[in-house]
């Protein structure tokens, strides 16, 4: 009887022992410690992400039509809301007869700066022509002179008459009038192409003016040819739009959120403990499940893991200066880029929640390197 009760107890002891064994294994199997640490690192912090844009209108106006309902799909450029485009198309037409204007000016300023060089050239032939007269008013003058002097010793000793002196001395005195006329002329003449040379460089100043005010006229209708346009709403990406919220006879101003378009691309961002990415790098192979694909496996490769941890980027940073100081583990995000040609992947939404696994093990190809890691300066 003793032995009985003696082999009972020796192996209930055997029994506790292979228990404590294997609780201790599955405790070294969760936490992924040796000898059950294969290199692939799980997380289910993990979330389908992609490049949803929002669309809003960049003038203000009511809704006369939108052309989209929820969800569907849509080309890049495609028109999904017009606004009413009366006020905005006046403007341009506006705008345009403006321009119209200030081009007509322009071109009769051309026409004025024309005349005014024509009169600039005929100031300068006057002033040829005055100079030549000068020139032969002191020719006359100085053939009049000579007379004179030949006439005076002549009249003298009566070898002349006095009338034929006198006569003499008329011509002199017209020779030195016709040369005080002839400088009066030419100084007449060189006023008329001082005038005539301002109102050129006025001509000039005021065409200035003018091809300005031309250019801010075309900008003027450049700019009401850009607010017509823009009141069509269109996709900025090909896509599936989401919940329309524009509503007929809305009035709407710049900023005001109509809808979204979701692209055809997403990616995966895995939020991985700052332990589990000591061996990560870009280019290692991933495996990841989609919550709503019903447990089909996707493939994957880890394309860019983040510069900081996500603390770093919340607007509350966190304050451990206090007493009571907690390690607690940080996250890092890692982008997984889906592989191609996976039928199960155009069913991925961003917002679904996924479960991914880094194979630490494999190596980044030749072409990776760790400046897709570090942050850029």
């Amino acid at each position: 009887m003793s032995q009985v009760v003696r082999f009972i107890r020796l192996r209930g002891h055997w029994l506790f022992l292979l228990a404590a064994l294997v609780s201790a294994a599955l405790v070294l199997y969760a936490w992924r410690l040796p000898p059950f640490h294969t290199g692939i690192e799980t997380t289910e912090n993990a979330y389908v992400r992609g490049a949803v844009t929002v669309v809003a209108p960049k003038v203000d106006g009511y809704i006369a039509e939108v052309l989209v309902q929820d969800y569907d799909a849509v080309q890049a450029g495609q028109v999904l809301v017009r606004l009413d485009s009366r006020n905005y198309q006046q403007k341009l037409d506006a705008a345009k007869g403006q321009l119209a204007v200030q081009e007509a000016n322009l071109a009769n300023s051309a026409q004025t700066q024309r005349s005014r060089q024509a009169s600039t050239g005929s100031a300068k032939a006057q002033i040829a022509a005055a100079d030549a007269e000068l020139a032969n008013a002191k020719a006359q003058l100085t053939r009049a002179q000579a007379d004179m002097r030949r006439a005076e010793p002549l009249a003298a000793d009566g070898s002349l008459s006095q009338r034929e002196r006198d006569q003499t001395e008329a011509a002199l005195k017209q020779a030195e009038a016709a040369l005080k006329r002839a400088q009066a002329a030419r100084e007449q003449a060189l006023a008329g192409q001082v005038v005539a040379n301002e109102d050129l460089r006025a001509a000039g100043v005021n065409q200035e003016a003018l091809e300005a005010a031309v250019q801010s006229a075309k900008a003027a209708v450049a700019l009401a040819q850009i607010d017509l346009d823009n009141t069509e709403i269109r996709a900025p990406q090909a896509g599936h739009v989401g919940e329309v919220g524009a509503k007929l006879g809305q009035y709407v101003a710049p900023g005001t959120q109509l809808l979204a378009v979701v692209p055809s691309q997403v990616w995966v961002i895995a939020n991985f403990k700052e332990t589990q990415t000591s061996h990560m790098e870009p280019g290692q192979s991933a495996r990841f499940h989609v919550d709503a694909l019903d447990g089909v496996e996707l493939a994957g490769h880890v394309e860019r893991i983040s510069p900081a941890t996500g603390s770093e980027f919340s607007v509350i940073k966190p304050d451990n200066a206090t007493g009571n100081f907690v390690k607690i583990p940080q996250r890092l995000s890692v982008r997984i880029a889906v592989d191609p040609d996976q039928a199960a992947a155009e069913r991925m939404r961003p917002g679904m929640s996924v479960v991914v696994s880094v194979d630490t093990n494999t190596h980044a190809p030749a072409t990776t390197t760790s400046a897709a890691i570090a942050p850029k300066v």
